[in-house]
Order: C-alpha cells, then sequence, then structure tokens
C-alpha cells in the first residue's frame, strides 16, 4: 500500500493527465474488445452457414465412400468436394467408419469420438471440436441419412482465428497508440487549461508572503477559475477590511489609553502634591491648609467624574438597553432644560416644534412625541448636548431645541452627507424616526474639528482642553447611548454657521395627546 502511495502523482496536472488517459485507453480498448466478440460471432456464423447449405445424400455419399476405397485415391476433383470441407460417416450401428471425405487420410481434422452416442450432435446445430493435431478448433454439424447412418460434415476454423488474432494485435496497437495521444496532447490541453490557475497559485503564494493590496486577476468570465478569483478576491477585501479595522482599533485603544492617562495623571499629582505639603507643613496656616484640602477634593471630585464616565462608556459598548419602555420626548427635554436652566441662568434656551424635512414651509406642531427606549440614558444625552451647547458657546449665543417627528430621505438628516458627522452608522432612506435638535447660533465648528467630536478625551484646541474642566466624553457618551437605543446622534456644523446636534430614535406612535404650549424660554 506503502509503495502505491508513492507512486501516485501528487501534482494536479499529473493527475488529470493520468485520469484522462486511463479512460481513453480503457475506452478504446473496450470497445475493440465488443468488435473482436463481434468478428469473431459474425465469422462462426459465416462458417455455420456454410456447414448448414452443405447437405450430401447418404445414397450419394455411400458409393463416394465406396468408390473411394477401390481406387485407393484422395482425388477431392474426383469426389466434388471442396478442398476444406471433411465429411465423416457413423453406420447404424453408431460406429464411425474409416472412410472419411475431403482432404488427406492423415490430414488435420476434428477429433470425433469413434461412437455416435458420445457424438452428442443434434442434427443441424453446428458444435465446435478440437482438432487431431493441435491445431484450429474445428465447426462440426451432423446429418441423418434413410439409411439410418450419420453424415458429419465439419470446417475448420483456422480463418476466423486468423482474422480475430490480426484483430487483436490491431486493438492493442491502437490502444497503445491512443494512450501515447492522450499523454502528449492531454499534458499540452491540461497545461494550458491549468495556466490561469498557476496565475491564481502565484498570486497566492505572494499575498501569503506579505503583498497583502494585491488581487487575483478575473480575466476568466464565468469559468471555475473565474469564480474561484472573485471568491478570493472577496475573502480577501474582507481580511484587508478585518485587518484595517483591527489596526485602528488597536491605534484608537492606544490613543484612548495615552488620553486616560494623561487626564488621570493631572488630578493624581495635584493629589499627590498636595497631600505630601500637608504631611511636610504640618504647622501651615489654617487658610492655607484650607486651601490645600479643598483642591485635594477638587480634583478628587474630578478624577470620580472621569473613571465614572470611562465605566460609563464600557457599559455602553457591553450591556444592551434592557429598559425599553416609550418616552415622550418633549417632556423629557423640557425637563433637561430645566435642570440645565438652574446650573447656566444667563443662557437663553428655546424650545419649539420641528420642521418637516419634506416640506420645510410646514412645521410640525408641538405635540407628544414618543419614542422607546431607555428614559434614563435618553435623559443624559439631552443633558449632555445642552450642557454642551452652554459650555463651548460664547454668552449671549441663543440655543434653540426642536422635537418633531419625519421620514429619513436620502442623502437628508440621518444619512451621511456634506458637513453631517456622527460616529454612528446611518438610518435607511424611508425610516419613520423622532427628532431631538439642539442648535446654536455661535460660531460653529470647522470641518476638521466637526470630525472628531465625538472621539473620546476630544476637545477643540489645547487652550480649552487646558481650561476646560471637562474631560471630553461627554459627546462620546452620547453617541454611544444613542446608538445602545438603536438611535443616531449626528452633528451638523459650518464655520460661522453654528453647530446643529440632532438625535434620532425609532418612531413610536402616540397613545395620547397631551397638549403642550407652542413654545417657551428659559431665563
Amino acid at each position: 500500500m506503502l509503495r502505491l502511495r508513492r507512486l501516485q502523482p501528487r501534482s494536479l496536472r499529473a493527475r488529470l493527465v493520468l485520469g484522462a488517459t486511463l479512460l481513453a485507453t480503457s475506452a478504446v480498448l473496450l470497445c475493440q474488445a465488443a468488435g473482436l466478440v463481434v468478428l469473431h460471432t459474425w465469422l462462426t456464423d459465416q462458417v455455420d452457414g456454410r456447414l448448414s447449405r452443405f447437405q450430401p445424400v447418404a445414397e450419394w455419399d455411400r458409393d463416394v465412400v465406396d468408390g473411394r476405397t477401390a481406387q485407393g485415391t484422395s482425388d477431392t476433383d474426383s469426389n466434388g468436394l471442396p478442398s476444406d470441407y471433411r465429411v465423416y460417416f457413423y453406420d447404424s450401428a453408431g460406429h464411425r467408419m474409416a472412410e472419411s471425405l475431403g482432404g488427406d487420410e492423415g490430414g488435420a481434422g476434428p477429433r470425433l469420438p469413434s461412437s455416435e452416442s458420445a457424438l452428442g450432435l443434434r442434427d443441424g446445430r453446428p458444435v465446435t471440436f478440437a482438432a487431431v493435431d493441435g491445431g484450429s478448433d474445428w465447426r462440426v454439424i451432423a446429418r441423418s441419412g434413410s439409411d439410418g447412418t450419420r453424415v458429419v460434415v465439419a470446417l475448420p476454423l483456422e480463418e476466423v482465428d486468423e482474422a480475430t488474432v490480426r484483430m487483436l494485435w490491431f486493438s492493442l496497437a491502437v490502444g497503445v497508440a491512443v494512450a501515447v495521444g492522450v499523454i502528449l496532447f492531454g499534458s499540452l490541453v491540461v497545461r494550458m487549461g491549468l495556466r490561469p490557475l498557476a496565475g491564481v497559485e502565484r498570486t497566492a503564494r505572494r499575498i501569503a508572503d506579505g503583498e497583502l493590496e494585491l488581487c487575483v486577476p478575473d480575466r476568466h468570465g464565468v469559468t471555475e477559475v473565474g469564480h474561484l478569483s472573485r471568491a478570493l478576491n472577496t475573502m480577501l477585501d474582507r481580511l484587508r477590511t478585518a485587518l484595517h479595522r483591527a489596526e485602528a482599533s488597536e491605534q484608537r485603544l492606544r490613543r484612548f489609553l495615552a488620553d486616560a492617562g494623561h487626564e488621570l495623571r493631572t488630578p493624581l499629582t495635584s493629589l499627590q502634591g498636595f497631600a505630601e505639603l500637608l504631611v511636610q507643613e504640618p504647622e501651615m496656616s489654617l487658610e492655607r491648609r484650607q486651601e490645600a484640602q479643598q483642591l485635594i477634593v477638587r480634583n478628587a471630585d474630578r478624577m470620580s467624574r472621569l473613571v465614572e464616565s470611562l465605566s460609563q462608556l464600557a457599559r455602553l459598548g457591553e450591556v444592551p438597553v434592557t429598559r425599553w419602555q416609550p418616552v415622550d420626548l418633549l417632556s423629557l427635554v423640557a425637563d433637561g432644560i430645566a435642570a440645565v436652566a438652574v446650573r447656566h441662568p444667563g443662557r437663553s434656551i428655546g424650545l419649539g416644534a420641528l420642521a418637516d424635512p419634506e416640506d420645510d414651509a410646514r412645521v410640525n406642531e408641538l405635540d407628544v412625541v414618543e419614542a422607546v427606549g431607555d428614559p434614563h440614558q435618553l435623559a443624559q444625552i439631552l443633558s449632555n448636548l445642552l450642557t454642551n451647547a452652554c459650555v463651548h458657546t460664547p454668552t449671549g449665543t441663543h440655543i434653540q431645541v426642536r422635537v418633531g417627528t419625519f421620514r429619513v430621505r436620502p442623502h437628508g438628516p440621518g444619512t451621511t452627507g456634506a458637513g453631517r458627522t456622527s460616529a454612528n452608522a446611518p438610518l435607511m432612506p424611508g425610516t419613520r424616526v423622532c427628532a431631538v435638535e439642539v442648535a446654536d447660533d455661535g460660531a460653529g465648528l470647522a470641518e476638521s474639528h466637526a470630525r472628531r467630536v465625538f472621539e473620546r478625551f476630544y476637545r477643540a484646541d489645547a487652550a480649552e482642553r487646558a481650561a476646560a474642566a471637562g474631560s471630553g466624553l461627554g459627546l462620546a457618551i452620547a453617541a454611544g447611548a444613542a446608538e445602545a437605543n438603536g438611535g443616531r446622534l449626528e452633528l451638523e456644523a459650518r464655520p460661522g454657521e453654528g453647530c446643529t446636534f440632532r438625535l434620532l430614535l425609532p418612531y413610536q406612535p402616540a397613545v395620547a395627546a397631551a397638549a403642550a404650549p407652542a413654545s417657551h424660554t428659559c431665563v
């Protein structure tokens, strides 16, 4: 078994050529064998026909035998028999007579038994007998005479055997020629047919060696190699996408860890410094001691809020929303505005209805707008958006909050477009959504800053980073909460035209038509 396995060809080209050779040669040999059998049977039937047509008369046969005995000659012309026939006689008692007609007395002939009972022949049915001299067989047929004698006529199968042997050698020669031709031409055809596959193999090896940007050439249409090339290219595209995503995720993780370390290092350094100051100077004045303690508390509170924000981001990415329930966005927005107005009493924040993008001239009535989600997370999103607008815009900037519903249109709100940024996936056009917009008429954001506002720890510039008390996680938390609730948070910003943050949530038909004032302002 081991030797057979070693003899098996290992390459696909050799296997194809070997298989084609075996199949073609086997088919030719089978056809030749069938033709050989048909030829042998047909020639034998011809001999049987000659035997059937040769019917000597018993009395005439007897006269011929008696004449031949008296003359003691074997002249075939005198008794009228063809030279290849042999005629033998059995008397009425069933004994074979010594006299025979045709050929020489001592020549070749069939090996016939001496008694008629052992002959086993039926009238008119030819049977094959072996030759006396071991040569070609004989075809024998028996006839019954009128006087009870049996006449046996025989013909040699020498010509049949010769024709069969010649046909056999011819078949073998054809089989060998076919095998050689299939090996030669089959190798050429298989090599040409596998040339595109060899190209795919070479490209795959180059990709395996590190050239990941290569693609398998697809120039073969609807062939199997073409299907394989397209499948490999699809797989390579997905692998490259996965690698790029993994690399980008790794880069974001490294940047996040660096930013988190930087944000934590500052309050930790302050805590350590003021704590060492209190320990090293126990006789410090009461005023300085209180100042140091206040700074310690302030930095500890900053660290606590930062850790809580990081923990919340982790929970948003891992734990799905479990408290799905109808939420009245109008009431939620009104409560958020009231809470922010207390912390920022000098701000002007208005509440109004959202214009329908399908018809800018038509404004939705300010009514109950009911979405589905976690009310606490949605309240936090609105709080973050309002706080962000109050903190990062100059005093006197007007903030307008709008609530309504509309259907997403191609290239409209909820989809990707010029001047629109989001950390969440775009919505399908035609989707009915509930929307909350927080817009201001401030200076707006440059495109370079607008693209990164939803990144963790990102703030517009270094001066603001140094001065602001925030950690730069508010918008990242809001975007994560929006995605956890099946929605999208996006920003539309242009320099000099202010910023508009838009929260889009799955639409839920209102179950109650609670009336609300058209607009109000918190000062």
